[in-house]
């Protein structure tokens, strides 16, 4: 698993990467751009004034967003993808922190009409993720709602289907979402599917 100095020396190079890998349709990153297009587009739509991005990287869909005039705070655990999220976002509240510690306090005071964590959440265990999401969930606002793309399989059957067709670039280290073992800890889950590999959960309060 990549640490935050694993990701600070990825930075520069991690937006590239991470198209080519959607481009060829491939694991793990096949369906990235259209899910974040996706989540865009309701952001704007539902008029979100406040978002908060958990593991925003390099700000690839918060700066569009932020672009369009929503409040952006945010947290991620790499200095250098905080700095460079920084230059396309210089009035966003962006904090540093290990998110699989909880969030920084700063953030936690705030509610927030959407909150998106986009490929971020696969660094915590299944428990930690049920755990996270409850946690997070009374941030939103009346109404709001929470959206989670990232790698993620309908069924522990098709992760581990998957899992045998990728082979060696299976990156045991990360924990993938399992959509109907998660649905039983948190039943109001919206689950669509982008590609083999990835999908959208949106939680409404």
């Amino acid at each position: 698993m990549l640490n935050s100095k694993g990701f600070d020396l990825w930075a520069d190079g991690y937006d590239k990467s991470v198209g080519m890998s959607d481009e060829d349709g491939a694991y793990p990153f096949a369906g990235y751009k259209q899910i974040l297009n996706v989540i865009y587009n309701r952001v704007l739509t539902s008029k979100s004034n406040t978002v908060l991005d958990i593991g925003f990287g390099t700000g690839t869909l918060t700066t569009k967003l932020y672009e369009q005039g929503c409040h952006i705070w945010g947290q991620d655990f790499s200095a250098r993808m905080i700095e460079m999220a920084k230059e396309k976002m210089p009035k966003a509240e962006l904090f540093q922190g290990d998110f699989s510690k909880g969030l920084v306090a700063e953030l936690e005071r705030n509610r927030y009409d959407t909150i998106i964590a986009t490929y971020s959440l696969h660094h915590l265990s299944d428990e930690q993720k049920i755990h996270f999401i409850k946690g997070i969930l009374p941030l939103l606002q009346e109404g709001g709602c929470l959206y989670i793309g990232d790698i993620m399989f309908e069924t522990r059957v098709e992760l581990e289907r998957n899992k045998t067709l990728i082979g060696e670039e299976w990156d045991d280290d990360e924990c993938y979402f399992v959509v109907d073992e998660l649905t039983k800890f948190i039943p109001q889950v919206k689950y669509e599917k982008y590609s083999f590999c990835a999908g959208l959960l949106s939680i409404k309060r």
